[in-house]
């Protein structure tokens, strides 16, 4: 470790930039806009803390998922992908047992004792119930946590769909591992630490997708037939070589009313599956599906065994995706993602509240990509959908347009470009990163 005043001078003085590359691509205009942010977030550190404290850096990348929509819950098969947008933390131990988190936009008052890491309910969505949960869920795996205090910023939009809260509780589980635990823990000990945190303490009946792709890093396929012990596998596939940006849209609607929409797929999936005995669609064989389809719709209804059909192909695709990642065909990779955004769209359901007939920013905001992209690129929704945030696989030579179309209607800033990010959590601590 080294004194933050030390830090900041390393970091100035471009020491760093190496690291800094692997996490925000060479461009000196972008590494000397990273340069100044860890540096005032350093200097924002030393005015609550003190200049002289001994202290480390972490790095924890959002992540956005590019197949697989809505079948984590299901046992079925995502591709996932680190983004180089991520939350960065300036970190030291301290005594007493108690954990302080402070941001731009967050004062973290009294911070969190670990003398208790019983569920609080008056900490229900709350940060609070992430690093109390986090904590907890560490100890459970007789891990060791202890205090410190952190000052975080973050340019991953809250509601982007690039997993600002699983980015949090995996900097949280990051920070403990780092500072009390040598580094022990691997990457899915933290995605399951940061999921048990988020269901348990934090009151959001999440999958575990978003963390293990915070944690692990890279383009990578995650299978959840077994959900306590994901299979994981890196693909190797770099977008920019491609020529190609993700850019990601926010159309500026919002999740807070769509909690029953999201877990009504889930039930309806379930209800499928158990017209086959089996607890979730990844139990049922295909085919035994495809041939019993009259009987699955006259008992659990049309909008149910269409998400049940988008699952199946949904998990097919993602193998399919993974191994035009894998060649570099860059064609065929964008072949399926339109295939999965029109299955989700059509089949699953998930582009817009039926309820809700005037705010449909997601069909809205892909028919304005197709206007720009069709047989260049390739758009579908991101994440839960309903609301919030589609993404867009755009040619270099159409960046300029496209986002200068979609800010058009959804507003400034609304567009994000976006690379792949190789790496999960890293740390800087003086003598480089890990």
């Amino acid at each position: 470790m080294a004194q933050v005043s030390l830090l900041a001078t390393d970091m100035r003085s471009g020491a760093f930039d190496s690291l800094l590359s692997k996490l925000y691509g060479a461009d000196e205009s972008v590494l000397s806009a990273q340069r100044a942010r860890y540096c005032e977030t350093l200097t924002a550190f030393a005015k609550l803390f003190g200049s002289d404290r001994d202290a480390s850096i972490y790095s924890i990348p959002g992540r956005t998922e590019l197949c697989g929509n809505h079948t984590d819950h299901n046992g079925g098969v995502v591709m996932a992908s680190a983004v180089d947008v991520d939350m960065i933390a300036v970190v030291s131990k301290a005594r007493g047992g108690r954990v302080r988190v402070f941001s731009e936009d967050f004062r973290g008052g009294p911070g969190v004792s670990l003398a208790d890491l019983s569920v609080d309910k008056t900490e229900v969505g709350k940060s609070s119930a992430m690093i109390r949960g986090v904590a907890a869920g560490l100890r459970r795996l007789h891990g060791k946590v202890a205090g410190f205090d952190a000052y975080t910023a973050s340019n991953i939009l809250k509601g982007s769909g690039l997993s600002s809260s699983a980015a949090f509780e995996i900097c949280v589980g990051a920070i403990f591992n780092g500072e009390y635990n040598d580094g022990r823990f691997t990457p899915v000990d933290l995605a399951k630490v940061g999921q048990y945190a988020e269901n348990a303490y934090f009151g959001k009946p999440s999958g575990l997708m978003d963390q293990v792709a915070c944690a692990v890093g890279g383009v990578l396929t995650i299978d959840f037939q077994n959900p306590l012990s994901p299979v994981v596998t890196k693909i190797p596939f770099d977008l920019a070589s491609c020529g190609f940006k993700l850019v990601v849209t926010d159309t500026k609607g919002s999740h807070s009313s769509l909690t029953d929409e999201y877990a009504a797929i889930r039930s309806e999936m379930e209800h499928v599956a158990r017209v086959f005995g089996k607890a979730n669609l990844r139990a049922v064989k295909r085919e035994d599906f495809f041939a019993s389809i009259a009987d699955v719709r006259a008992k659990t209804g049309d909008r149910a065994t269409l998400r049940a059909l988008h699952f199946f192909e949904e998990c097919r695709r993602v193998v399919e995706l993974a191994a035009a990642a894998e060649r570099g065909d860059i064609k065929r990779f964008l072949e399926i993602i339109l295939e999965s955004g029109h299955s989700s769209f059509e089949y699953n359901q998930n582009a817009y509240c039926a309820r809700e007939t005037r705010r449909q920013g997601i069909p809205l905001a892909l028919a304005l990509s197709q206007s720009v992209l069709a047989g260049r690129g390739a758009w579908r929704l991101q994440g839960g959908g309903f609301a919030g945030t589609i993404q867009a696989f755009v040619p270099n030579e159409l960046l300029e347009e496209y986002c200068s179309t979609l800010s058009g209607v959804f507003g400034k800033g609304a567009c994000k470009a976006l690379t792949f990010r190789g790496e999960g959590p890293v740390r800087i601590n003086g003598r480089g990163g890990f």
